[in-house]
């Protein structure tokens, strides 16, 4: 299977979505960076421009959460047309259960790991999973560098999920460009999320393909 890309919502000009998403057609999902100022610092956006995304792309909505009490809000991005619904671990007090509500909304379900979480806390859920995602900068900002040590956790979340025989994706969010790109895939990875690797290069098409490593 080709390596899935997933430009990152949260690197592009606002101004003009419609022009951003047709600029990257030629990619796999959109991944929506959703921040709440309280879990990270900063504030980006709710449901309403991921309603905004669905009527202007045909890129499976990739929307992850980086939110205080997930449980309040999924409903509402379910509804906005999210295809794929990623909370953190570090947020959820009943993980299980959050991970039961997204799927009953017809949703996929994911996880995401902050780089000082450790990959054994997801070992009695990642079975319930449809995406683990492995962050490989401190959430919050984008335009960070990649935290070399995220491979070995890529590399380790690879055997689990051989091990066990399971289809959950392995995706990684942070600092992911051109010269990453290859070592997450060696390691394990299935799904690339890319923000300025991808919005800041004229030729948009062009760094997907290298992040595809075509």
């Amino acid at each position: 299977m080709s390596v899935i890309i997933a430009p990152s919502l949260l690197a592009a000009n606002w101004k003009n979505i419609e022009v951003e998403l047709e600029s990257i057609k030629s990619a796999d999902w959109l991944h929506l960076d959703v921040m709440d100022g309280a879990f990270v610092p900063p504030i980006t956006f709710g449901p309403k421009l991921v309603e905004a995304a669905k009527e202007c792309t045909s890129l499976l909505l990739d929307v992850h959460l980086m939110i205080e009490n997930p449980d309040r809000q999924i409903e509402a991005f379910a509804k906005a047309g999210a295809e794929m619904i990623t909370v953190h671990l570090e947020t959820c007090k009943h993980l299980h259960r959050t991970i039961q509500i997204i799927k009953a909304f017809g949703v996929k379900a994911g996880v995401a790991l902050n780089p000082a979480t450790p990959l054994s806390t997801i070992s009695d859920i990642v079975k319930d999973l449809d995406l683990l995602l492995i962050m490989s900068v401190n959430p919050g900002w984008g335009g960070q560098q990649f935290i070399s040590s995220s491979l070995e956790k890529i590399s380790e979340a690879r055997r689990l999920i051989n091990k066990l025989g399971i289809k959950c994706l392995i995706e990684v969010d942070g600092g992911v460009d051109s010269k990453t790109a290859s070592s997450c895939i060696k390691a394990g990875a299935d799904v690339l999320v890319a923000g300025t690797a991808i919005f800041s290069q004229k030729d948009r098409q062009a760094a997907i393909k290298s992040l595809r490593q075509e």
